[in-house]
């Protein structure tokens, strides 16, 4: 069986799994703590980062958005990736955007801060970075939601990694409760298209030493 190496609030990590359930791939997941990784896993990432997805053969396929491209080329299936050429690069315009500029705005600021430095015990929470997450926060949700206002999905006419990345994010911050969806009702009710996919099951029943997530995380209804 292929392994999905993974932490289950590492938004690359959910990109991944929301990935390989989408096109049906059957995988195993195996948490991995990178802080404390050996040189086995340094042979397969050398970043000392997940996820990593490992083959039945065993080759090492590194990183949410490589896996969806990966997934891409390496099995049949209906394309995550958008029909045509527009679509394609509108789809991985999206997936850089939320690999870079909302990991560095938003996630870092607020899972590094609130979860990775509690569970691997690298210091105290730094509360400029998290006010600073909250802000940009504001803003990314808006534009998800003009997104979703204007198109079917976000990457246009149907679903692909685009909204699977956007939603890997969104389910991370959702677990620790640092969600208003009252102040974002489009981004909410896109959201709520994504959450009640089959794909979607196994994120809502993801366990975390030390941390309880709010009543509404696993509502589809919510």
């Amino acid at each position: 069986m292929r392994i999905l190496y993974h932490l289950p609030l590492s938004p690359q990590s959910r990109l991944a799994r929301l990935s390989l359930s989408e096109r049906r791939i059957p995988f195993e997941t195996r948490v991995e703590n990178v802080w404390e990784s050996g040189e086995d896993f340094l042979a397969l990432n050398p970043a000392r980062e997940v996820p990593v997805l490992v083959e039945e053969y065993g080759l090492a396929v590194p990183g949410g958005s490589v896996i969806a491209e990966y997934l891409e080329e390496a099995y049949t299936g209906a394309t995550l990736l958008g029909h045509t050429l527009e679509e394609r690069i509108e789809t991985r315009r999206l997936l850089n955007w939320f690999d870079v500029k909302f990991h560095n705005e938003v996630s870092r600021n607020l899972l590094g801060e609130k979860v990775d430095k509690r569970i691997s015990g690298r210091g105290t929470p730094d509360g400029t970075a998290i006010r600073a997450g909250y802000a940009n926060l504001r803003f990314h949700l808006d534009y998800i939601g003009w997104l979703s206002e204007t198109r079917a999905w976000l990457g246009g006419a149907q679903l692909t990694y685009a909204d699977l990345a956007a939603a890997a994010h969104l389910s991370c911050l959702d677990f620790i409760g640092d969600i208003d969806w009252s102040r974002a009702p489009f981004a909410k009710d896109w959201y709520a298209r994504v959450k009640s996919r089959p794909s979607f099951r196994a994120l809502l029943h993801d366990k975390l030493p030390g941390f309880t997530p709010p009543p509404y995380y696993m509502d589809l209804d919510f």
